[in-house]
């Protein structure tokens, strides 16, 4: 009966702090998507949440790994420590208004179409609710927020990764709005992001052809060498390209171009293996066309390890909080947003997800659900499978948009702007205020994820930085 009562003191404290100060989440995070600011410009966004965590007796430590916008703050003593992942970055191109159409804020402005500006606010919230029940009942151990920068561009955790910046945490915990309430057990993509410059001559297109040496030439000779390969590669892995440098005018032979690629595969060992195959195809793009070439690495990442000793903890706790309570007001922009899908997207945004084909009858879920994707690779990214190869790592989702809506999207602005995204929010930061005291009380159940993730770690070889010597971070300059 103790236990109960204990319990149940615990979760007043918690999800009561959360509840009482749900209207000042809600107005940071309202503040952060307004701001929308694009990987390592994050500079309102991140100053807020420090000063909010600062405010609430944790320490600082800004700009670390290099990045103006990445922290830590870290409140109390001793073990275990418990590490928390925050994100705040905004997408290119989503600037849009809180209006069930299309209708930008900004013309090519950016918004918060993965929502980042609740993601990075639920975590700091749960954080402090975790802070105020330890400190009020005076039990030892450490949580440390980290404040990621950068996601969408697979660099802020990379680059803190390889700085050691995660290292003093025994375990970390996360989670990400989505249209499910559930456990995020699938892996994802490894990647690299790479540029490759071609360097030739210019010259007159009609007068003097023979005098130039086309870079473009090189990169469209790389495209095609590269579409030839796929044939030859496991159906997982995942080629995207843009040509970022094409020449200036028809007349002229470019003497500069460029082409960016994506390379996605399930395992880090797989990327390196294409990303290999990819140089070849550039030499010989730039034996051909008679150019040079060289080679930008923006970023790499690995594949997310989710531990399953933690990923049971936040699922518990998220059935006890349950799910976000809609209503009429959330339900009517719901269905907006979902009537403005082209036709055939919500099955097609449910289907490659591989949630239950029964979640098509509703526009918002509204209970929680076993996860669906355990053992799956999901066929996008994230660097916070890099924090998860460092240290034992889960993560959770809660509905914060209609189901089926695109991710990337400006329904999904719309979506972790409004009322459904910020219930969604209050939900997250009561699971991972929770989840984090549990993990406080039972070092037991610490352990057991770390006993877990060497396990793994020592089967598939151990983390090595997917980053160059030397690399530092895209800062863009101010």
């Amino acid at each position: 009966m103790t236990k109960f009562i204990e319990k149940v003191k615990v979760n007043n404290v918690v999800t009561g702090w959360v509840d009482d100060h749900a209207e000042e989440l809600i107005d940071w995070s309202t503040k952060i998507w307004n701001y929308a600011e694009l990987g390592l410009q994050e500079y309102q966004s991140s100053k807020l949440l420090a000063k909010k965590l600062e405010k609430e007796g944790f320490s600082i430590e800004m700009g670390v790994a290099g990045m103006p916008t990445a922290f830590v703050a870290t409140w109390g003593k001793g073990k275990p420590v418990i590490g928390i992942l925050g994100e705040y970055d905004a997408l290119p191109g989503l600037s849009q208004k809180l209006a069930a159409t299309k209708e930008p804020i900004i013309p090519e402005g950016s918004g918060h179409g993965c929502g980042h500006n609740i993601y990075g606010v639920a975590a700091a919230g749960g954080a402090i609710a975790a802070k105020k029940w330890m400190e009020k009942e005076g039990i030892p151990g450490t949580i440390k927020f980290y404040g990621c920068p950068a996601e969408e561009t697979l660099v802020g955790k990379v680059f803190m990764a390889r700085d050691h910046v995660f290292d003093d945490a025994d375990v970390s915990i996360t989670w990400h709005p989505n249209s499910l309430n559930s456990l995020w057990a699938s892996r994802s993509l490894a990647m690299n992001s790479v540029k490759f410059n071609f360097y030739g001559k210019s010259s007159h297109a009609a007068a003097n052809p023979e005098a130039g040496n086309s870079a473009l030439k090189a990169v469209q000779l790389m495209d095609i060498g590269v579409n030839f390969l796929r044939e030859h590669l496991i159906d997982p892995i995942r080629i995207h390209s843009t040509i970022t440098n094409g020449g200036g005018a028809p007349n002229v032979v470019p003497d500069k171009a460029q082409i960016w690629y994506y390379i996605r595969a399930p395992h880090r060992s797989e990327v390196v293996e294409t990303y290999e195959k990819l140089i070849n195809i550039a030499k010989g793009a730039a034996l051909m066309t008679g150019t040079d070439y060289t080679i930008d690495f923006i970023t790499g990442c690995y594949d997310m390890l989710p531990n399953k000793v933690l990923g049971q903890v936040l699922l518990n706790n998220l059935k006890k909080v349950g799910a976000p309570s809609f209503d009429e007001h959330d339900m009517k922009l719901a269905k907006e947003l979902t009537d403005s899908f082209d036709q055939g997207m919500k099955e097609v945004v449910v289907k490659t997800s591989g949630a239950p084909n029964n979640l098509l009858d509703k526009i918002m879920h509204d209970e929680v659900i076993e996860p669906y994707d355990e053992g799956k690779c999901m066929s996008g990214s994230t660097d916070v499978g890099d924090v998860s190869w460092n240290i034992p790592t889960a993560q959770f989702t809660t509905a914060c948009a209609p189901i089926g809506t695109p991710g990337h999207s400006w329904q999904n602005v719309v979506a972790v702007g409004s009322t459904i995204g910020q219930k969604g929010m209050i939900t997250a930061a009561k699971v991972i205020g929770l989840s984090v005291v549990e993990l406080i009380e039972n070092p037991s159940l610490v352990a057991q994820a770390q006993d877990e993730f060497k396990n793994e770690i020592k089967q598939k070889g151990g983390y090595v930085s997917p980053l160059p010597d030397g690399l530092k971070p895209p800062v863009p300059s101010i």
